[in-house]
């Protein structure tokens, strides 16, 4: 074997791959062509990413570290290394993403006269209508703690600004008992927002941090000092639950513990003001006990997810144009929708469609005095939940209401403890989880009886029985009543019951902690075969995230046998594409665009007769060994046509795809043949289907 190939890694490091994933997120923000407002979200959305990232996987490496060397020999890579090497990189998109901020948007912003100014840019009048605004709206919010020897400890509280004061007499400075270190919460949310709109003057707009008005105002806190410097900190503390991941005892209660631990948790990043003067760095460290380890240095201003709440001024053009949801071609748009089921299975595709099919199938079994039973998984539920409500009407009604909630759907252990409570109360059959697995499919299953029997109907979902993610989230689903699916969906739910091994038990269904893996690897074989007879063959993927080194290194050998593979990766991949004697079959995009592509569907050419399946699961080991999921085929033949013709779309998106390396793909394509922007041309696709005679997609295309 050569240097060179001896040089080349198999795999991808995890915690790089995803932080190339969250730069595609900031090339959004940096993109002319996306519109202004927009873009600022993109810039929310990549500083909440990576406050995520912190609080879980940097926190995560950071115990690792902690371990004997003996214990961190046998991970494979150094920890230690793998956090010098990310942290390297976080610094590099950080000081990117300021330049993006101070240098494309801040200027954007200004061309349409809208002016994010600090208090140093005050006019004589907007500097009083500030100290007027401060003392009526802000100033009774503020809760200042002295940082002096009789404050033992210093609470951060996690994920939330924090201003420090640094007072000082210039005559005592020399004794330094005119010097004094004073904190506070920054109260956005008390506030109502984290921004400040100034009155107009004329067609100019002006706008304020609320950290900005406390600036201009901080001598008034504190008049008997002759300088006050203002700086910024935030806390990120990790995140991970320290919880055993099983049903003994009273898990609800172990999560609820857990929670409130969170608030506690070890610190995993200190952001610092780096003109902050050191006497009062100092003095966070010596108070907070937080080490040189945990601080990275950021900038004059701290949590940028804030920025989903900035204002928009009302300005339609500097936001996307609106994408109503669609009306769906085959259920009917009011009354019944359980005989329509009957007749045929139907995809939905939020947010394109939307949601509200699933809120008014689960009104209406609620009501139907021939349901009997109704079982649902839920994974994350929203605050307000709909669904939620339903359920509990369906309670109410005498049905008998199995759901089963997963209470480690990390962030929204809250929402669904409540909810989860909440159901228990009214009656329902609560089950939470299963002992070391999470229960990560989406499903819903309904018993009516008709005609002196049981008929099962169902909904199998991609996305979550979450009305607020729908409108963000691109997901399929499948209503059935196709006895082949909904018989196994049972299946699952009597797994959720019995907790009895249910190996043998699909046939058409792939589930996990299961057979999902094998025969996954049973699909790649058969197209290994395939090409090895010289047959054509091929794989495309559309994940979030590949991680799972087996699985990568059964797609490397199916590369190297002649099987052409296509994958589609938003997130994570540990998948090195387009190398000579690894993976020369493999190609590999990425696409950032309005909407989360949160849809999972795998694809197998099968010999010409191709097989679909939609799936809740990532490739990852967590998601094939640890977690219920469910991968189900698309088996009526203008439903498996649709799937298709939407994933060639983002198949040949040359606007918003990347490769691996974010590279922009297919722009002199696009020059020259026209643009494929595929969730535009999605929706336009989606919209068409509404017109008699309804359009169907053309067989697709064989080849990648």
């Amino acid at each position: 074997m050569s240097e060179t190939k001896q040089a080349q890694p198999r795999l991808l490091n995890r915690e790089l791959s995803w932080l190339t994933f969250n730069r595609r997120v900031l090339q959004e923000a940096q993109n002319p062509e996306v519109p202004l407002l927009e873009r600022i979200k993109f810039l929310a959305i990549f500083s909440s990413n990576l406050d995520e990232y912190f609080k879980v996987r940097v926190a995560t490496l950071r115990r690792l570290v902690k371990l004997k060397k003996k214990t961190r020999a046998k991970l494979g890579e150094d920890p230690a290394e793998q956090l010098h090497d990310l942290l390297q990189e976080v610094g590099r998109q950080q000081q990117e993403f300021g330049d993006t901020f101070r240098n494309q948007i801040l200027p954007g912003l200004r061309e349409e006269h809208i002016h994010l100014i600090s208090e140093h840019d005050l006019s004589d009048e907007q500097h009083a209508w500030v100290q007027q605004y401060f003392r009526t709206n802000v100033q009774d919010l503020l809760s200042p703690i002295i940082l002096d020897e009789n404050l033992h400890h210093l609470f951060l509280r996690d994920q939330s600004v924090y201003l420090t004061f640094f007072l000082t007499q210039p005559e005592n400075r020399k004794k330094h008992d005119g010097e004094r270190v004073v904190a506070m919460e920054l109260p956005a949310k008390r506030h109502g927002s984290r921004f400040v709109r100034l009155p107009d003057v004329g067609a100019e707009r002006y706008v304020m941090f609320l950290d900005d008005v406390i600036r201009c105002c901080a001598q008034e806190l504190f008049p008997k000092y002759q300088k006050v410097q203002v700086h910024a900190i935030k806390l990120s503390r990790d995140a991970e639950l320290d919880i055993q991941e099983e049903v003994s005892g009273n898990l609800l209660a172990k999560i609820k513990s857990s929670l409130q631990k969170r608030e506690t948790g070890f610190p995993a990043r200190l952001l610092y003001d780096p003109a902050m003067p050191k006497e009062v760095l100092r003095a966070i460290m010596q108070k907070t006990g937080i080490g040189k380890e945990e601080l990275v240095e950021g900038s004059r201003y701290h949590n940028f997810r804030d920025f989903f709440g900035f204002p928009d001024f009302g300005l339609a053009h500097l936001q996307y144009a609106p994408m109503p949801p669609l009306p769906h071609p085959t259920l009917p748009r009011t009354g019944a929708m359980l005989p329509a089921i009957a007749q045929r299975d139907h995809l939905l595709h939020p947010p394109y469609q939307s949601f509200d099919y699933v809120t008014r199938l689960l009104t209406e079994a609620a009501k139907d005095p021939q349901v009997s039973g109704i079982s649902m998984t839920l994974y994350r539920v929203a605050g307000k939940s709909e669904v939620a409500k339903a359920l509990l009407k369906a309670v109410k009604n005498g049905k008998q209401v199995t759901v089963v909630v997963e209470l480690k759907a990390r962030f929204d252990e809250e929402s669904n403890m409540f909810w989860a409570e909440k159901l228990q109360k009214a009656g329902a059959n609560v089950i939470f989880g299963i002992p070391d697995l999470k229960v990560h499919s989406k499903l819903l299953l309904i018993t009516r009886a008709e005609e002196g029997h049981n008929r099962l109907y169902a909904y199998l979902s991609t996305g979550n029985f979450n009305e607020k993610t729908s409108e963000l989230y691109a997901d399929h689903g499948v209503f059935t009543s196709n006895p082949e699916i909904t018989r196994e969906v049972a299946e699952v739910f009597r797994y959720f019951h019995d907790r009895q091994d249910k190996a043998g038990a699909f046939q058409h269904l792939l589930v996990a902690p299961f057979e999902l893996r094998e025969k996954l690897v049973a699909l790649i074989d058969a197209e290994i075969e395939r090409a090895r007879r010289g047959e054509d063959a091929y794989i495309i993927l559309k994940l979030n995230a590949l991680q799972d080194d087996r699985m990568i290194l059964k797609l490397y050998e199916a590369s190297e046998a002649g099987v052409r593979v296509e994958l589609l990766i938003r997130g994570i991949s540990c998948l090195i594409p387009d190398l000579d004697g690894q993976s020369r079959n493999i190609s590999q995009r990425g696409m950032v665009d309005r909407f989360l592509e949160h849809a999972r569907v795998y694809v197998f050419g099968n010999g010409g007769d191709e097989k679909v399946y939609v799936a809740s699961s990532d490739w990852m080991a967590r998601n094939l060994d640890r977690r219920v999921e469910v991968a189900f085929p698309i088996l009526q033949p203008d439903l498996r046509a649709e799937v298709r013709h939407l994933l060639d779309l983002q198949r040949q998106d040359n606007v918003k795809a990347r490769d691996w390396q974010n590279n922009f793909l297919g722009r002199e394509q696009a020059a020259a043949e026209g643009r494929v922007r595929s969730q535009f041309d999605t929706y336009a696709y989606l919209k068409s289907l509404n017109k008699k005679p309804a359009a169907r997609p053309r067989k697709p295309a064989a080849k990648s």
